[in-house]
C-alpha cells in the first residue's frame, strides 16, 4: 500500500488506483510550500473533523477532482452549502462499503468547529478495510488517548495506524505508543507534529521512545511516498 505524506495530518493512500486523501491542509502550511495542490489526485476525501488545519484545501481539491467527501453529517452539510454536493455522511460507530473497501467512522476525543465557527459535529477517526483484504488501517484523527481504541483492536486486525504525536492539542508520543498497543499494531505513521510551535517535538527522543517499545515509527518527509 502506498502512503504519501503532505504535511501536518494530510496524507494520501493509493488503493489499487483509487486515491484516498485525508484531512487536506497544505496551501497554508509553510512546511508544505513545495506541494502543488493542483497536482494531487483524489477520488475520495476523508475528513476527521472541522478545524481549519484539516479542511482548508477540501473545497479546492474536491472542486477540481470531483472527489466524494466522507465525513460526519454536519461537515458534509457545510460543504454542500458551498457547492460541494458529492458527499457521503456518516456518524460514530457506523460503517459503509465503498468501491475501495469498508470505512468505519470511530470515536475521537477532541473538538470540532468549522472555519466560520459553525458546529462541526462529533470528531472521529477512520478504520479502512480495503476490498479483498483481511487487514485494516486506522487513522485516529485528532484525539486524546481513549480506551475505546481497545475495541478497535478487538474487532479489527490493524496493519498500521496513522496517529498524532505532537501533544498539546492531541495525544503525544507516549500516548500514541499506548494507542498502538490497544489497537494491536507495531507500525505507526506519525502525524500532527512540528507544524506549529505548540506541537514541536524532539524527533530523536520520539524515535527512541518508539524503538524502546518495539514499535516502528515512520516519519516520511513531506511529499514522500512510502510503501507499507
Amino acid at each position: 500500500m502506498k502512503v504519501t505524506y503532505y504535511g501536518h495530518s494530510c496524507f494520501a493512500v493509493d488503493l489499487n488506483g483509487i486515491h484516498l486523501l485525508f484531512d487536506p491542509f497544505i496551501s497554508a502550511n509553510p512546511a508544505a510550500k513545495d506541494i502543488d495542490i493542483s497536482t494531487i489526485q483524489a477520488d475520495y476525501i476523508l475528513i476527521s473533523h472541522g478545524h481549519r488545519d484539516h479542511v482548508l484545501d477540501v473545497e479546492a481539491i474536491a472542486g477540481r477532482t470531483g472527489a466524494k467527501l466522507i465525513s460526519n453529517f454536519e461537515i458534509i452539510a457545510w460543504f454542500a452549502e458551498k457547492g460541494i454536493t458529492n458527499g457521503h455522511d456518516m456518524n460514530l460507530g457506523g460503517a459503509f462499503q465503498f468501491d475501495f473497501g469498508r470505512v468505519k467512522y470511530v470515536n475521537a476525543v477532541h473538538s470540532s468547529s468549522m472555519p466560520d465557527g459553525r458546529y462541526g459535529g462529533n470528531p472521529g477517526g477512520f478504520v479502512i478495510t480495503p476490498t479483498g483484504s483481511r487487514t485494516s488501517f486506522y487513522y485516529s484523527g485528532d484525539t486524546a488517548l481513549t480506551y475505546d481504541m481497545k475495541l478497535i483492536g478487538e474487532t479489527e486486525e490493524i496493519e498500521f495506524a496513522l496517529l498524532p504525536i505532537g501533544d498539546n492539542f492531541t495525544m503525544g508520543a507516549r500516548d500514541a505508543v499506548r494507542c498502538a498497543e490497544l489497537v494491536g499494531t507495531h507500525t505507526i505513521v506519525g502525524l500532527h507534529y512540528n507544524t506549529f510551535p505548540r506541537i514541536q517535538i524532539d524527533l530523536a527522543k520520539t524515535r527512541q521512545l518508539f524503538d524502546e517499545t518495539g514499535k516502528a515509527l515512520l516519519l516520511p518527509d513531506i511529499g514522500e511516498t512510502i510503501d507499507i
